[in-house]
């Protein structure tokens, strides 16, 4: 997932926005890692560049 795509989303519970722990990355994109809703606190992984969101 591109980094820039972050200003894009928005947790599917609450719509807030995500603060974002990188585990790994390769140039300008994050392979792995997770997503944390500043608001709701939910937490949803990143594997392989893919957001899981459900």
């Amino acid at each position: 997932m591109k980094k820039e795509y972050l200003s894009l989303l928005c947790c599917p519970y609450c719509h807030g926005e995500f603060e974002v722990d990188v585990h790994k990355e390769k140039e300008d994109e994050i392979i792995e890692g997770k997503l944390t809703c500043k608001k709701c606190k939910k937490e949803y992984e990143i594997k392989e560049g893919i957001p899981i969101l459900l």
